[in-house]
């Protein structure tokens, strides 16, 4: 029986701790091929590079870098280095966590959107926490998840956002299936000087909001234990949709 062929990527380039697990850790499920960003490209988002022509370097056997996005590794793999389409797609492990509205930005989660949108069930895993991050109980979780996506399968427009508390595995508290909660940054600019005394900006850090909802995601962080999120594709606000159906209808031209 052959091994099911399993797409490893993440935003913080080839060379991260995180992906390196998760790729050795996925050879207990199949044959896993790691295309990767050959730099970080963390708050990425799902941009595509469009303006120059991109390089694909074969570091070793089923490791390859892209000097690109992690959208452009996910396009790039499926399309032209992976010989079929893979079984399943797993981006990360992030080091820090991806909750609330860094799904927005996150680049971990951004590469699974794009494996969604091809039609390839897709994960994203990520840390909450600091470093140093015990990613062995993300791969762990992981392996475990990949294999009841073999099994069962994933809605065709859903992906699975998943967040794992930096805690040894025998203290996560369990896992819990959530919703999307918020999370905002305070003071995430810092203003600094160039060599020449010119003011500059510097967008990054800050501390992030906490959203205490019982079924948020990162309620279940706080309380230790591993988020699982369905992210639907389709951004429509149908409840919306139904109010301006019914009160701009003045708009017809």
């Amino acid at each position: 029986m052959t091994s099911p062929l399993i797409l490893i990527t993440n935003d913080d380039g080839v060379r991260a701790p995180g992906i390196r697990a998760l790729f050795q850790g996925m050879k207990k499920v199949g044959r896993p091929v790691l295309i990767a960003p050959d730099r970080d490209n963390s708050a990425a988002s799902h941009s595509l590079t469009m303006t120059r022509p991109l390089t694909v370097k074969e570091l070793d056997t089923d490791i390859f870098s892209v000097d690109g996005t992690p959208a452009d590794c996910v396009t790039i793999g499926l399309g032209k280095i992976l010989p079929a389409t893979p079984a399943i797609l797993v981006s990360g492990i992030n080091p820090g966590a991806n909750l609330g509205h860094d799904i927005s930005y996150s680049g971990t989660v951004s590469a699974a959107k794009e494996g969604t949108i091809r039609g390839v069930p897709s994960l994203a895993l990520s840390m909450a926490g600091e470093a140093p991050f015990l990613y062995e109980t993300a791969v762990c979780f992981a392996v475990k998840m990949a294999r009841a996506i073999l099994e069962n399968g994933i809605p065709r427009d859903c992906l699975l956002n998943i967040n794992v508390p930096n805690l040894p595995l025998q203290e996560i508290s369990g896992t819990r299936l959530t919703h999307q909660g918020s999370r905002v940054y305070e003071n995430a600019i810092q203003e600094i000087s160039d060599p020449w005394g010119r003011t500059r900006y510097w967008i990054g850090g800050g501390i992030p909001s906490k959203d205490t909802s019982s079924e948020s995601d990162s309620n279940a962080i706080l309380t230790g234990h591993i988020s699982i999120t369905p992210i639907h594709l389709d951004l429509t606000n149908y409840d919306s949709l139904e109010l301006f159906r019914k009160k701009w209808l003045h708009l017809d031209p």
